[in-house]
This record gives C-alpha cells, structure tokens and sequence, in this order.
C-alpha cells in the first residue's frame, strides 16, 4: 500500500469515527428530546384538566352571583333558569302523554 493510501485510509477511519460519534451524539439528544416532550405532553395535560377545573368553578360563581342578583350576571341567571323550567315543563309533558 502506498503513503497516499494509507493516508487516506487514516483520514477515512478519522471521518469515520467523527460522523459515528455525531451520530451517537444525535441519537442521545433525540432520546432527550422525546423524554422531555413526553413530560411536557403530561404538563400540558395537567394544565388543560386545571383549566376545565377553573372554567366549572368560573361558571358555578358567576352562576351563584347572578342568583344574588348581582349585576349583568342576574340577568343572565334569570334566563338560564326559564331555559330549565321550559326544558322540565317539556320534560313532564311527555311524561305525561
């Protein structure tokens, strides 16, 4: 084997053993990056479950407000409940057929 070649194979062998340990550098960092998706998945999870939790609580106070009359709410309580009376007298009407 001549120099030229066998210098060329040591830089081959040298490249070589670059790009495998990018590679498994790359494949460690993909590893991270889907475990810290999974966890951020859960997070968001979480915080979407919180919001659903907070929007029934919103509700339930605005709700209860309007039932003490206070403000803007009161009105809109008032028509909540005639939209649950109509819903029963419709309700016992066909019942009663």
């Amino acid at each position: 084997m001549s120099g030229q070649g066998y210098e060329e194979l040591i830089t081959l062998n040298r490249r070589l053993d670059e790009l495998l340990d990018r590679y498994n550098n790359l494949r460690n960092e993909v590893q991270e990056l889907k475990s810290g998706n999974e966890v951020l998945k859960g997070q968001l999870h979480d915080k979407e479950d919180k919001l659903k939790e907070l929007e029934i609580k919103y509700e339930r106070i605005k709700l209860s407000g309007a039932l003490l009359g206070e403000g803007e709410n009161a009105l809109e309580a008032k028509k909540k409940i005639t939209e649950l009376v109509r819903e029963i007298d419709r309700c016992v009407a066909l019942l009663n057929r």
